[in-house]
This record gives C-alpha cells, sequence and structure tokens, in this order.
C-alpha cells in the first residue's frame, strides 16, 4: 500500500522538511511546499530531475518513470532513487535535495498561471 511507503518517506525527509503526498493518476505526488518533487506509482519512489541532476541519478544506477500513450513507451524527468537512499535520512537527503532543487528550477522557468493567462488573452484581441 502507498499508505506505508508515504510513512517510510515522511520518516525519510527527517532534516529536510515536511513532505506531503497527494493522489494523482493511481499513485501520489510527493510535494515540498506545494512544489511536486516526487511521485509514487506501484511501490516506488521516483524524484524530479532536470538537466543539472539528471547525470547524478544515471550515474547510480536510477530509472526513470515510464509510462504508455497511445502504444508509445513515454520516458519522464523522474527517476527512482538508489536502494541504499531508501534504508536512511542520511542517504536519502541528498536525492531529496537534488528533487528539490530540479523542481525549483523548472517553476523559475514558468510563468505565473494569471502572466500566462493575461499574455494568451491578449495575442486573441484583434488589432485596430
Amino acid at each position: 500500500m502507498h499508505e506505508d511507503l508515504i510513512a517510510h518517506l515522511h520518516d525519510l525527509s527527517a532534516g529536510f522538511g515536511a513532505l506531503d503526498a497527494r493522489r494523482m493518476f493511481g499513485g501520489h505526488g510527493v510535494y515540498r511546499d506545494g512544489t511536486m518533487i516526487g511521485l509514487l506509482s506501484d511501490e516506488t519512489l521516483y524524484l524530479k530531475t532536470d538537466g543539472q541532476t539528471l547525470p547524478r541519478f544515471h550515474a547510480a544506477g536510477c530509472q526513470p518513470f515510464l509510462y504508455t500513450r497511445r502504444g508509445e513507451t513515454v520516458p519522464t524527468s523522474y527517476w527512482t532513487v538508489p536502494e541504499e537512499a531508501m534504508d536512511s535520512p542520511q542517504e536519502m537527503r541528498p536525492w531529496l535535495a537534488l528533487a528539490w532543487e530540479a523542481a525549483l528550477r523548472k517553476g523559475a522557468k514558468k510563468a505565473p498561471a494569471k502572466k500566462r493567462a493575461v499574455k494568451k488573452a491578449a495575442k486573441k484581441k484583434p488589432r485596430a
């Protein structure tokens, strides 16, 4: 059950910050301060990566979360953590920090939803 894994993840995040898990697509999103840094699917934890953090996950032998869309397998930017990270807060903390940093960089690239909506509406206005 995800509930056991969520409880374990709360223990592993000691010293990192409070994490929140929310149901989504048959799994759970993992959030810190309202920002998604991971997901739980099929009793596996996947953490957010980006161009700066992905090499660390890849070098540690981690694997991406994959899903199928229209018969095609699609990799995501969420990757497993090394097995030993699931054993202690000290081992997990660096991986959570990498995911947090990647999520913050991704969020910084996005304009706030209100600004995107204003820009979109401005594009639709007919010119005089």
